[in-house]
């Protein structure tokens, strides 16, 4: 009997071709837009957490902050390139006193030797432009320690980091990028720049560094889609000591604790939290706030699926659209083929079999929209990741899921008219025009 119904209901879709796919349509655009999001969604994440993730999970960002103020508990992505200056509800910015010093760093270095590789240090020095006659590039000028390059997965091609000897003599060196290398010296390979000197110039001044290493430049796919080749800029990594030497501070608000692999990173962010509030027990107005980059991967993972799952559910209201469409032309069928009801009551058939008939129908309808809306939402929701250089994800519980919820919309709106159908009385059927 199952055959039988099903194949019945593909010979009415068959027969009505325009009307059995305008009803599809509310399925296939619910399904589809469901999907798409889903797998845009879970490309995002993964793209997010994979590039939070290449930070570090062993960083731990040490970071000053308001007593009593409402701060998030996320710490910074990047310090190099988020330097906003710390300030309190009033408006004050907290004094050299406040901020991380020298001595606390090198302190912590000492309490916690067994658990960390190291502590990067940086300062965001600007923008400006490395020009040799009519070649130029764009630069991000940012002062480094060693030790920033280990908390960032920096890969140096060739020479070497900045030393504890550069940091003492603010020596005027730098690491460059391969793309800077290539662009400034076209003819010449990573290692053949070293020992090179580059002008860098800035609003105030022209200032001359000496490379001492290349490293590799990782583009951000987004960002390369939208900025010209020549206007790039890449970081110009030269020491922290040499970036602050002109500055009146030379205390941080931000510095990031590597902890060596295998360290249990959770309860070394907790020893730390609590090593600083002994070291700022008598400060009042601030203090400082310790986080990982590990629950911070955490954090944004959740957010960004419940961001999805809302996007999510917010499409699935079009699904009710097209479970309505279902409805009404499944009304229609059964109102042009009420004499074929009563037939088959006056033959012997019992409501069940009625009722089975049209909720079958209207659960081939569901089904082929729901296939149709599946393939549409992996391939838009491909496209889109493929365009964007995100990994695309494609559950196999997802597609499961969509086919099931699909089926579902077709049941649950054909009952009502498969209902209407087994009760209706076979002679006023047989009778009916």
């Amino acid at each position: 009997m199952i055959l039988e119904n099903v194949e019945l209901a593909l010979k009415a879709l068959k027969s009505n071709k325009m009307r059995a796919l305008l009803t599809m349509l509310g399925i296939i655009i619910g399904i589809m837009s469901i999907i798409t999001i889903i797998i845009i969604g879970d490309a995002m994440t993964g793209y997010v957490t994979d590039s939070m993730s290449a930070l570090g999970v062993n960083n731990i960002t040490v970071r000053l902050q308001e007593r009593g103020r409402n701060q998030s508990n996320l710490p910074m992505m990047n310090p190099a390139f988020d330097q906003r200056s710390v300030r309190s509800r009033s408006g004050d910015s907290p004094t050299s006193a406040d901020l991380i010093s020298n001595q606390m760093i090198n302190q912590m270095r000492e309490h916690f030797d067994e658990d960390l590789m190291g502590v990067s240090l940086s300062q965001q020095g600007g923008n400006a432009r490395v020009q040799d006659g009519e070649v130029s590039a764009n630069v991000s000028v940012t002062g480094t320690n060693a030790d920033y390059f280990i908390a960032n997965n920096i890969t140096l091609l060739a020479g070497r980091l900045t030393t504890q000897d550069d940091l003492r003599e603010n020596a005027a060196t730098v690491v460059v990028s391969d793309r800077l290398a290539g662009r400034m010296f076209p003819l010449v390979p990573n290692d053949g720049v070293i020992g090179r000197q580059v002008k860098l110039y800035r609003p105030r001044a022209i200032e001359i560094f000496t490379i001492i290493g290349v490293y590799e430049h990782e583009l951000n796919p987004m960002i390369a889609g939208m900025v010209a080749e020549e206007d790039i800029s890449t970081p110009f990594f030269i020491p922290v000591t040499t970036a602050k030497q002109d500055m009146l501070e030379k205390n941080y608000d931000t510095v990031t604790a590597i902890g060596k692999p295998g360290v249990d990173i959770e309860q070394l962010t907790m020893s730390l939290q609590g090593y600083f509030d002994g070291l700022y027990r008598d400060n009042t107005s601030w203090r400082v706030n310790v986080t990982n980059t590990a629950s911070m991967v955490d954090t944004f993972t959740d957010i960004l699926n419940r961001i999805s799952l809302a996007i999510a559910f917010i499409a699935g209201i079009s699904l009710l659209v097209g479970g309505i469409g279902v409805m009404n032309i499944m009304l229609v069928s059964v109102t042009e083929r009420t004499r074929e009801i009563g037939t088959r009551k006056a033959l012997g058939a019992k409501n069940f079999h009625i009722q089975f008939q049209f909720v079958t129908e209207a659960l081939i309808i569901a089904l082929i929209g729901g296939i149709i809306g599946m393939i549409l939402g992996i391939t838009v929701g491909a496209a889109v990741t493929v365009l964007f250089e995100m990994p695309l994800v494609i559950s196999p519980l997802m597609v499961v899921g969509s086919m099931l919820f699909s089926m579902c919309v077709g049941i649950f709106f054909g009952l009502y008219p498969a209902n209407k159908a087994a009760k209706l009385d076979p002679i006023e059927a047989l009778r009916y025009e």
